[in-house]
């Protein structure tokens, strides 16, 4: 019987997760690191070629030359999103090679990976610690993952592989473009992608190396934002992935009227509380509603004539457009969301790529995430003490990842535009199936039917009041919406095994996912 220990959010979780010892969540900024960081393994100039050429002849020949062996730990990244082609190419070869129990160590999945589930059957594939999307989360939920699954932020991930909580045998990275010698950029070649800042860790720390491209530039790759001093071996393929298919449904803004409305509270809140004036920061999620969000914004500051220092990417078209018209000086971008967003890397001086090391790490001298005035970001569920759910659904499944969510939460005004229901199922409930972020952090609920501050930001009541704003308590908010849906939802029918467990940004555990029906 799994033992399961009560964390300082009073969820039940897991006290050991595939075998390892895990320490429970003990609040916001109560956890301190120990130790120093991880490290790879020496390498001598004298084992790489001298002409600096490490190309071999196919993913295969590299996993053998890498040793591969059971139960290693092989990582990939996400930048290309539902076009990737290259990790599943990965586990083919190493279902060939014959190994089993391999972890796989992903910085996301998507729907494009559903092939992964036949090694995770055959039993190539262990379990998955990655944040994980469509098929996969819904393989995990059914309990059918022989290991746990365990689901990390962005920072949360940079942060378990600096400390060497978890150790990467093989990275593989997915490259745009590169050169012999393993330099590596995504913002140009046929399947440019943005940037590579996930699979940075990976690189700076993994035993061995892998940079596969579809296209090979004679060195030097310049730019580089992968060095190649980093990379073992290099391997061509006919194609790494679609870049068409970074765009995806959840980077494409709302339609809906009720979804537009709620962007437009949003962005008249953080007007009305003085955050939208020159040199503010801010970051809006891949959401549709944060999308428009953005949009709204955008026309505050043209008339107000409001440029923003800088904004935070995901980039996508409409962050491009404010930076060429000139209302921000800088995109940090930790990831690319559409071609538009990969040709102004390219092109513009003031689109500067980051990673999570500098963006999200909690175990790093400070981040960026804490700097921006304000964010706007999504969820499934959120609670009256303002805890939030972003990985599963009011039926328990898991069918999202964590994202750079968790991390974001620390900028200094947290707002989540959010519909009142889903489905006919209310999304304000007395308890979130999941947590993911504690309500300490949430700052705003924004919803069409009403705007609910956390009583813990004195200072934003204060800033509304009086305002034509429709400023409403978030327990009456959950009442009005059961009026109109016919009651509470009833709570998912979960089993008592705990398919995964879910990591807050210091490593520690602040909740589980338990099998559904």
């Amino acid at each position: 019987m799994m033992k399961l220990v009560e964390n300082a959010a009073g969820r039940l979780v897991p006290a050991e997760i595939n075998g390892e010892a895990a320490t429970p969540f003990q609040g916001v900024g109560k956890h301190v690191p120990t130790g120093r960081k991880a490290a790879p393994p020496l390498r001598a100039c004298q084992d790489y070629p001298a002409d600096g050429d490490k190309v071999v002849a196919d993913i295969k020949t590299a996993l053998v030359n890498a040793g591969l062996r059971d139960g290693m730990t092989i990582s990939t990244h996400h930048h290309l999103r539902n076009g990737d082609l290259v990790a599943n190419a990965v586990f083919a070869a190493a279902a060939e090679l014959g190994v089993e129990d391999l972890r796989w160590f992903p910085s996301a999945s998507f729907p494009v990976h559903e092939p992964q589930i036949a090694h995770l059957e055959s039993g190539v594939i262990h379990h998955i610690e990655g944040s994980m999307n469509g098929p996969l989360g819904d393989y995990c939920s059914r309990g059918e993952m022989r290991g746990m699954a365990v689901l990390r932020s962005h920072g949360g991930r940079y942060q378990a592989i600096q400390d060497g909580e978890v150790h990467i045998d093989i990275a593989v990275i997915a490259a745009p473009t590169a050169d012999p010698f393993g330099n590596c950029t995504g913002d140009r070649g046929p399947t440019a992608c943005g940037l590579l800042g996930f699979a940075l860790a990976d690189s700076q720390y993994a035993d061995h190396v892998i940079a596969v491209t579809d296209n090979l530039v004679p060195f030097p790759c310049v730019p580089w934002q992968i060095q190649g001093n980093h990379v073992d071996q290099v391997v061509v393929m006919d194609c790494i992935g679609d870049a068409s298919k970074i765009v995806s449904g959840t980077t494409q803004i709302t339609r809906s009227p009720d979804r537009l409305l709620i962007a437009e509270l949003a962005a008249r809140f953080c007007d009305e509380v003085g955050i939208v004036q020159d040199g503010f920061s801010f970051q809006a999620g891949a959401g549709g509603t944060s999308l428009a969000f953005a949009i709204f914004l955008r026309d505050l500051m043209r008339e107000r004539r409001i440029k923003a220092r800088f904004v935070r990417g995901g980039s996508n078209q409409y962050l491009v457009d404010m930076l060429e018209e000139g209302l921000t000086d800088y995109i940090l971008d930790g990831q690319t969301f559409d071609l538009e967003g990969v040709r102004s890397m390219r092109e513009n001086p003031g689109h500067v790529n980051t990673s999570p090391f500098t963006s999200y790490n909690w175990h790093g001298k400070g981040n960026f995430a804490s700097m921006l005035d304000a964010v706007v970001l999504g969820a499934t569920e959120v609670d009256v003490n303002f805890n939030a759910n972003v990985v599963t659904h009011s039926d328990g499944k898991l069918l999202h990842g964590i994202g750079g969510w968790q991390n974001c939460l620390f900028s200094r005004c947290t707002i989540l535009p959010i519909p009142s229901f889903r489905d006919r199922i209310p999304v304000i409930v007395d308890e979130v199936t999941t947590l993911c972020g504690p309500g300490e952090l949430i700052d705003v609920i924004v919803t069409e039917r009403g705007i609910a501050i956390n009583p813990l930001r004195k200072d934003l009541i204060s800033a509304v009041h009086g305002s034509s704003l429709p400023i409403v308590g978030i327990r009456e908010l959950k009442e009005e919406v059961e009026g109109i849906c016919g009651g509470k939802p009833a709570r998912p029918e979960l089993g008592e095994k705990v398919v995964a467990a879910i990591k807050w940004v210091d490593g520690t555990v602040i909740d589980g996912v338990r099998a559904v029906g």
